[in-house]
């Protein structure tokens, strides 16, 4: 088998690896923001800071911020170039997380557009409810007949969301806990989520530590392939 061969065969591999190191920061950001893009067949209304009625079209979601109960959450368009709005969330829990991006709405009356309540990211059990003014809030109970959360300021900058306060109010208008709108996680899976889940999601992106372990098998795997792939080609020549 000619040198030049052999030389193919490494820079082959070599150069897949090189690939898959390239893709692998950005599977590790998407995961870590929960980077989504949701498209809309018709508007949707969204609360915040920015809060409107999106048009149909598609758009990116991602966690920009969040701490032990309380979460931010920004939409951008596709590209994510643009901001439409700034949303003040608590993470809620379900049982049963799913392989699809999940996104659920309040009920609204005849013609008019939907309103975004929660997003449940593929995979995972914690979601984002999102908090609505306390006036926009009551309208969305009395028509889907189920306490909403609200907040009875409307923050109109970003760094005023995790100062306002939240509450939940019923179709009647009545203040009454969180807790009634947000499912606390189980007991056994407590701990796991307070130590865990605030640590993936509260610190920035890890870029060195975290990724070794996979660099290092990608690495083994792709030289392993290419001294194969010449061992092969060294016995058939």
């Amino acid at each position: 088998m000619k040198q030049i061969d052999r030389f193919k065969i490494v820079a082959v591999s070599f150069c897949l690896f090189l690939m898959a190191l390239a893709f692998l920061p950005s599977a590790m950001a998407d995961t870590w923001n929960k980077k989504t893009i949701v498209t809309f067949s018709g508007p949707v209304e969204v609360p915040g800071v920015g809060a409107q009625t999106l048009p149909a079209g598609t758009y990116m979601f991602k966690l920009v911020d969040s701490s032990s109960d309380r979460n931010i959450v920004q939409i951008f368009n596709e590209d994510g170039t643009h901001v439409f709005t700034t949303i003040l969330a608590i993470p809620n829990y379900r049982l049963k997380p799913t392989n699809k991006t999940v996104i659920t709405f309040s009920e609204r009356a005849e013609g008019q557009p939907e309103a975004i309540r929660a997003w449940f990211y593929p995979g995972m059990q914690w979601g984002q409810e999102f908090v609505y003014p306390k006036l926009k809030a009551m309208e969305l109970a009395k028509v889907s007949n189920e306490p909403v959360l609200a907040t009875t300021e409307e923050p109109t900058e970003i760094a005023s969301l995790k100062e306002v306060p939240v509450e939940a109010v019923t179709p009647a208008g009545e203040e009454v806990p969180v807790a009634q709108v947000v499912e606390a996680p189980p007991v056994e899976t407590a701990s796991a989520a307070t130590t865990a889940e605030p640590a993936a999601d509260s610190a920035p992106m890890p870029k060195t530590a975290s990724n070794i372990p996979l660099l290092a098998l990608m690495g083994l795997l792709s030289l392993g392939a290419g001294f194969a792939l010449w061992t092969f080609s060294k016995r058939t020549a």
